[in-house]
């Protein structure tokens, strides 16, 4: 059984980016490495849904933290099988988002913090009643505010499949995010949490990983 590893952030925090560097190392040590993306936009019924509530549709959906938080939830739900194959088929997984988003952007939408009632309700949700499993490790990548919202700016320029949403276009939500975010990883939510910096380099977290994995 590989080990789950969640990297986490800020939309525009160059998870994708940091991801494909840190499994290039791994795999040039011989690591066997999966990787999968949450939201799984264009998969799942539920994360379509979400994306589609958070650009003005299905009514009044957007407005409920419960709800959005449930949407995402489930779509990690329906991705336990496929997430338990490449857990059994790769030494390591490695997880553009997980659960721990999901309790960061809710907390931050409620004025709470990683201690509060959201961030406890996703959890018990997800690990508890979902069943999905814990993450070894959970990864923030830690960037400026400004440096992320540029980011995910640009992207949705180039791209216009990935115009900025409502979340995303809320600097207020991104920058409590963000506090909750550290909190989080403050405290060891829900196993260890290791940060990483924008100058930190990508070969030393892949040669961290691998040594986890060795162990």
């Amino acid at each position: 059984m590989g080990a789950l590893v969640a990297v986490e952030g800020l939309d525009g925090a160059g998870k994708r980016t940091l991801i494909g560097a840190v499994a290039e190392g791994l795999r040039e040590r011989g690591v066997r490495v999966g990787a999968l993306a949450f939201p799984r936009y264009g998969r799942s019924v539920h994360a379509d849904l979400a994306a589609e509530a958070l650009r003005g549709r299905h009514g009044d959906v957007a407005a409920s933290v419960n709800a959005m938080a449930l949407l995402f939830a489930l779509d990690r739900a329906d991705a336990r099988d496929e997430l338990s194959k490449s857990l059994a088929d790769n030494d390591i997984v490695l997880l553009d988002r997980y659960v721990a988003s999901n309790a960061a952007y809710n907390a931050a939408r409620t004025g709470q913090s990683a201690d509060g009632e959201i961030a406890s309700w996703v959890a018990e949700l997800e690990f508890g009643r979902f069943e999905l499993p814990v993450p070894d490790v959970q990864i923030l990548l830690d960037v400026p505010i400004e440096v992320a919202a540029e980011r995910a700016r640009r992207r949705g320029e180039l791209d216009h499949t990935r115009d900025l949403d409502a979340y995303e276009r809320d600097k207020g939500l991104q920058e409590r995010t963000a506090a909750v975010y550290r909190v989080l990883a403050e405290s060891q939510w829900h196993g260890p949490w290791w940060v990483h910096a924008p100058h930190d380099d990508p070969a030393t977290l892949a040669a961290r990983l691998s040594e986890m994995v060795a162990r």
